[in-house]
């Protein structure tokens, strides 16, 4: 597909925070035009109502039905609601469908994560797995946040066999990670100058995390233990995870310069990196460095882009042929 070709996008769940970043990007993509945004909270509103920052930037309003007149669907709908949107909704064959929930994203076994649901099978859509797969795919499940960066911490040591040392991470998140419903944990007066963990051992993205490196080693992984934190700021994931290598620090910088050589998104930083230097961007930032036996590697990712949104938009571009960098070349703030 050339430049000029533009994609027909619509977006379910366009009111909470992974839809708004959705249209934050979409509408900037020189390939996309949006033909609908749905949500039925917010049915009849200016969509700038409940984004306020994008006055200025559309006149589009929610509605409260699928229209059927496009080539790719986003589903930005809470865990559970996407799969009933797709039982309730006769979905034309020919639209793409692009799941940010984790409803299809499990199937044990098989890095391409295929799952097969009301006649759609959905592919597991982490570019820097299996990029090949999903230019040819229908359907894409796509990755949780934290196992993303989990992910593209691992992914080059599972890839040459050499995840074979119990693995620990720890990782803290901003609040927009929980989503926009107001809990105790995501509001202002007590996420504010406070951290706290929670799933220890027990978050949901290691399900997809195992399968996903066990598939791609080819033998089963160690134990991968994660302690999840939340942070006192709205956007971001750092994770750091380490465990006992053979490898050195220059050896393991050369294996993830030469995995990700082809992936525009990930980099190899020669000094530890900052948070601020991904937000808002759908950069992967890694840092590799060894300690004693120890091989540590340090991954940092946006949440709500790399991490949900511009994954998918990345994931959107390979579906139709596109630039996969396009409408994505985003910059940090970095003050």
């Amino acid at each position: 597909m050339g430049s000029e070709v533009k994609v027909k996008a619509g977006i379910v769940g366009g009111a909470g925070y992974t839809g708004g970043e959705m249209l934050r990007l979409l509408l900037h993509h020189p390939n996309v035009d949006i033909a609908f945004v749905q949500s039925s909270s917010q049915a009849g509103k200016p969509v700038h109502e409940v984004h306020r920052d994008l006055l200025g930037d559309t006149e589009l309003k929610f509605t409260e039905a699928l229209l059927p007149d496009v080539d790719v669907l986003f589903l930005c709908v809470g865990h559970g609601d996407a799969k009933r949107f797709v039982d309730a909704n006769a979905i034309p064959a020919h639209i793409k469908v692009i799941d940010l929930s984790q409803d299809f994203r499990w199937n044990e076994g098989t890095k391409e994560a295929a799952v097969t649901d009301a006649g759609r099978t959905f592919i597991y859509g982490l570019p820097e797995l299996q990029r090949e797969a999903i230019q040819q795919a229908q359907n894409i499940a796509n990755p949780g946040c934290f196992a993303t960066a989990m992910q593209l911490a691992l992914l080059p040591l599972a890839a040459e066999g050499l995840l074979t040392e119990e693995v620990h991470v720890s990782g803290i998140t901003g609040s927009t990670g929980a989503g926009q419903s107001l809990s105790p944990t995501s509001h202002y007066s007590w996420r504010s100058g406070n951290i706290s963990n929670y799933k220890v051992l027990n978050h949901q993205h290691l399900r997809e995390l195992g399968r996903t490196l066990q598939s791609l080693q080819g033998t089963e992984v160690p134990a991968i233990n994660f302690v999840p934190y939340r942070g006192p700021f709205t956007r971001g994931i750092l994770c750091t995870s380490y465990m006992r290598s053979g490898l050195s620090q220059s050896e393991g910088i050369d294996l993830y310069s030469a995995y990700y050589a082809t992936h525009p998104f990930v980099s190899i930083s020669s000094s530890t990196p900052d948070l601020k230097q991904v937000v808002n961007t759908n950069k992967c930032l890694l840092y590799i460095e060894k300690q004693g036996e120890h091989l540590i590697i340090t991954s940092m990712i946006d949440n709500l882009v790399k991490g949900a949104s511009g994954q998918a938009v990345q994931n959107m571009n390979l579906l139709f042929g596109l630039d996969e960098k396009a409408g994505l070349n985003l910059k940090a703030s970095a003050f």
